[in-house]
């Protein structure tokens, strides 16, 4: 058997577990298999990452700017695009089939035992969510890997990451997000998220609202942390765009960085950059420590952040964004007007079922001249007439189209009739990396044939 075909039969296995919207409050599980793996997560120095969104982004950010300084990287982010490796990063390149098999055949024994106990106790047996991250924990010590930059999957106190101890944990905006099982308030979800601060840790924090503000200081005091924010102790002092992306000015917890360039789209996308540069602060010298300019300007120079802002096609133009609740849509939106040059915009848009579809309509839609309403290819896709019921409601032009492909065809064609339109998919994760490999499959960067 093929290392490919072995690393699929691993993800094949995982599959048959309970999905990842399936999570209950028990990290007490995942900890329980990683000590009978002796603990590998602590063989390295952990960056923790939360937040309701640019928590993807900020976490490659930052892992791009410690390989820079030379430093072996594991990076964990969630969920993938294409193919499930590229969740399981190791120094930039998606972990090897080989080692996801490997890796497998280390925990599968202990996977067995832990199953066992929990049926013997009457509770579900371990989840998808809850084996990826051992999978990944035990990759970055086989490695081995010096630092793993650690993307939180939901929330963070009870979420399976918080069985690694991060020596710096940081908070992306937190919004509202999985009201469901976080808090139907801001201050409830932040409260959860702030979980992932250790005694004698070092935060860092975008900019929040007053409610989520307070319950990050509180769980900085009873651990003994510090904690420091976007806008009092560091930030962006200056954003111009410049060509496949923006010229940034930071100041960072140590020291000021001027003219870096990140080859990145979209005011939010400069903001994620300077928390991820105020962690990388935290993680060298305690904030206290400059990053060297030359090792921070290839860190950023090296920063791919795909399904967000990402260019796809040309001629017309298409981008691809997963703007997958308000927020992300709100400043998916902001990032078109600010970023890019066009008079209409035809947005492609696809939205889970479970997610706030009216509030990412309500957000996308005054910006779009006609929206192509369709489904990402998911069981939990909300209904594409639903969606367009969402754009009536606001009396721009829409077509209801049942898969991406002839949604793509007929958004590409509309703009096609003019080299002042472009197209924007966007709406969610799944359809986002259906776009990615769609685009790439019909070469829509050689143009827009008939």
């Amino acid at each position: 058997m093929s290392d490919r075909n072995r690393a699929d039969a691993v993800y094949a296995q995982l599959l048959t577990r309970q999905g990842e919207r399936w999570v209950q409050p028990r990290v007490e599980r995942t900890r329980r298999v990683l000590e009978l793996l002796d603990d590998p997560q602590r063989t390295y120095r952990v960056i923790h990452v939360t937040g309701t969104n640019g928590k993807t982004s900020t976490s490659r950010i930052i892992e791009s700017i410690v390989r820079a300084h030379g430093l072996r990287t594991g990076l964990f982010t969630s969920p993938h695009l294409e193919r499930f490796t590229e969740r399981i990063m190791i120094d930039g390149e998606p972990i090897d089939d080989a080692a996801v098999a490997e890796a497998w055949e280390e925990i599968a024994p202990f996977v067995d035992l832990v199953d066992a106990e929990l049926a013997a106790s009457g509770e579900a047996a371990l989840t998808f969510f809850e084996l990826l991250t051992v999978l990944a924990f035990v990759a970055f010590a086989d490695a081995p890997v010096d630092v793993a930059v650690v993307e939180v999957g939901m929330g963070g106190s009870w979420d399976s990451t918080n069985t690694a101890d991060g020596d710096v944990a940081v908070f992306a905006p937190i919004d509202i997000d999985h009201a469901d099982r976080l808090g139907d308030t801001i201050a409830e979800i932040a409260s959860v998220k702030a979980g992932i601060i250790k005694q004698g840790a070092i935060a860092v924090s975008a900019v929040q609202v007053a409610d989520a503000q307070e319950p990050l200081r509180a769980a900085a005091r009873s651990h003994e942390a510090t904690i420091a924010f976007e806008g009092a102790e560091f930030g962006l002092t200056d954003q111009r765009l410049a060509v496949g992306g923006q010229q940034l000015s930071v100041r960072g917890l140590a020291a000021a960085y001027d003219d870096l360039y990140l080859p990145l789209y979209g005011a939010h996308q400069g903001h994620n950059a300077a928390l991820a540069i105020a962690a990388v602060e935290a993680l060298i010298g305690a904030g206290s420590q400059p990053i060297a300019i030359d090792v921070l300007t290839d860190g950023l120079a090296q920063v791919t952040s795909p399904g967000r802002l990402q260019l796809i096609g040309v001629a017309p133009t298409v981008l691809v964004d997963a703007a997958h609740n308000p927020h992300g849509a709100r400043s998916l939106v902001a990032a078109l007007r600010d970023s890019f040059d066009f008079d209409e915009w035809g947005l492609v848009l696809g939205v889970f079922g479970d997610k706030d579809a009216a509030g990412i309509a309500q957000a996308l839609v005054p910006a779009a001249a006609h929206v192509f309403a369709t489904a990402p290819d998911s069981e939990r896709a909300a209904d594409p007439e639903r969606i367009a019921d969402l754009v009536e409601e606001a009396e721009v032009p829409v077509t209801v189209h049942h898969d991406l492909a002839d949604a793509a065809e007929a958004a590409r064609e509309w703009a096609s009739a003019s080299d002042r339109r472009a197209v924007v998919i966007a709406g969610s994760v799944v359809l986002a990396g259906e776009a990615v490999q769609l685009a790439a499959a019909e070469d829509w960067k050689d143009g827009w044939q008939r």
